[in-house]
């Protein structure tokens, strides 16, 4: 069965993947010159890489670990030292670590939490800890139904003290969903503190040895035109054409010199949310289904690539800001291989929440951040002799995973619409994970799943696409960090 899919971002490679794993032959249909979308990367002129987002792989993400091991990639993954570092924001360039022990869970994250002293005094510690205990104790159920209430809201409901909002969740909150936790719904945040709590290494971080495009993408991309499907590039949608039943006739591509019908037996929407708004078909308009995709939206989303004439700092992991301005950040000169520079750091940096500064020059974004930066280090850009800026990258992206607030899962579209041989994939469709790559991945194995199910003979058994083993093993943490 051919299968045509318009997006070449994660989802879509996904779903592409696991249908040839099925047996079918998909289509991929990515409109830029490069795979990846919201994880897209571009070298500049001089050969360096910068990338749309900063992009961090949790051990608690269980598909996207099967989907490398499927792709004998693994060795790609460099994994950083089991634990979570913030900024002290009233220490300038002081860090706090949240060193998470080599135990049981949900034992080891609560002993990072008792043996940080920097960040939560033992009462707020001890608030915490009773804060959370439904959120572990009742499970995902009860985790989807504070839906209906903001982090904040939730963590006052449950008697934190709002020193662990300023302290812990507005960082967590700008860094997974790029919002601050008065604005996000407690059900996204509660969703990853429960994988956290749960699983062993779910809160160990790992970063790709190199850009995303090419040290992942591509070889999803391989892994399918290997396996007769196809993948295509420079191939945007311009129409959805419909049979009289309103089911899909098929893709219209725009080409540089004339328009070309695709046609196919099923048809996926691997596309962000927002450009499927735009592109439904006008009878689709009045479907419920279709409806309630108004009640979701992209959030803005600014990363920054800053390169230095020397290393401010060897710290080689993810680290959250604690800034107004900034999220999370990154020397990618210490923590990618290929990015390695022993004499020169790469900061990337995610500017978050980026709703005031979607609109504003480079010029402004890069003057604002080098004043956070100076906080963040102090010993090498203030002063007398300053470490100098060599040149920097911004890379906006007006409308990113969707916003996440409160009232939102509601919204969130099953990956099987009511139109026959049409489908949805993406990480804003239902699935446990919030907008994440995590998310991406397992939505698309979903709709494959679904697409591969709906086509087989009745007597048949759907395929089983569950990750067949934990996200990893004791063998695997202790791999070299480098």
């Amino acid at each position: 069965m051919r299968v045509a899919i318009a997006g070449g971002g994660l989802a879509g490679l996904a779903c592409a993947k696991y249908l040839v794993d099925a047996g079918h032959t998909p289509i991929v249909l990515e409109s830029r010159d490069v795979l990846g979308g919201l994880v897209a990367a571009w070298k500049d002129e001089e050969g360096d890489w910068y990338e749309t987002g900063l992009h961090a792989f949790f051990g608690a993400y269980p598909n996207m670990l099967q989907l490398f091991k499927e792709l004998g990639i693994e060795d790609r993954l460099q994994w950083k030292q089991h634990t979570l570092i913030f900024n002290q924001p009233d220490k300038s360039g002081r860090l706090s670590r949240f060193d998470v022990p080599d135990i049981p869970a949900p034992f080891n994250v609560i002993m990072s939490i008792l043996r940080n002293n920097d960040l939560l005094t033992w009462k707020q510690k001890i608030r915490f800890a009773i804060g959370l205990l439904p959120a572990v104790v009742r499970g995902q159920k009860y985790v989807e139904d504070m839906d209906k209430y903001t982090m904040t809201e939730w963590l006052r409901r449950q008697g934190v003290d709002e020193g662990v909002n300023t302290d812990i969740f507005i960082a967590a909150s700008k860094a997974l969903t790029f919002i601050n936790p008065d604005e996000v719904s407690s059900t996204i945040l509660l969703t990853a503190l429960n994988r956290f709590l749960q699983e062993r290494y779910g809160s160990k971080i790992a970063f790709l040895d190199g850009s995303p495009t090419e040290r992942l993408c591509q070889p999803i991309a391989d892994y399918i035109t290997e396996r007769g499907g196809e993948v295509r590039l420079n191939a945007p949608i311009k129409e959805i054409v419909l049979n009289p039943d309103r089911s899909v006739q098929h893709f219209l591509i725009r080409g540089e010199q004339q328009t070309e019908a695709l046609t196919a037996d099923a048809y996926v929407s691997a596309m962000s949310v927002d450009i499927v708004k735009l592109l439904l078909p006008e009878v689709w308009k009045s479907i419920p289904f279709f409806q309630k995709l108004e009640g979701l939206e992209g959030v803005p989303v600014i990363n920054l690539h800053l390169w230095f004439d020397r290393k401010l700092t060897d710290v080689d992991h993810l680290l959250f800001s604690r800034s107004d301005l900034l999220s999370v950040y990154a020397d990618m000169s210490n923590t990618c291989r290929e990015y390695a520079n022993p004499e020169r750091s790469m900061l990337e940096l995610v500017l978050a929440p980026a709703k005031d500064w979607i609109g504003r020059s480079d010029a402004d974004i890069i003057a604002a951040t080098m004043k956070e930066l100076e906080w963040l280090f102090p010993q090498h850009l203030s002063g007398d002799n300053p470490a100098k800026l060599l040149k920097y990258k911004v890379v906006k992206t007006p409308r990113s995973v969707y916003t996440a607030t409160p009232g939102r899962q509601n919204y969130r579209p099953d990956q099987v619409t009511p139109i026959a041989n049409f489908y949805l994939s993406g990480s804003y469709t239902m699935q446990r994970y919030l907008g994440s790559m995590e998310g991406a991945v397992l939505s698309g194995k979903l709709t494959a799943q679904a697409i591969a199910s709906a086509n087989l003979p009745a007597d048949a058994a759907a395929p089983d696409l569950t990750p067949r083993s934990l996200p990893l093993s004791p063998s695997t943490t202790n791999a070299a960090t480098a």
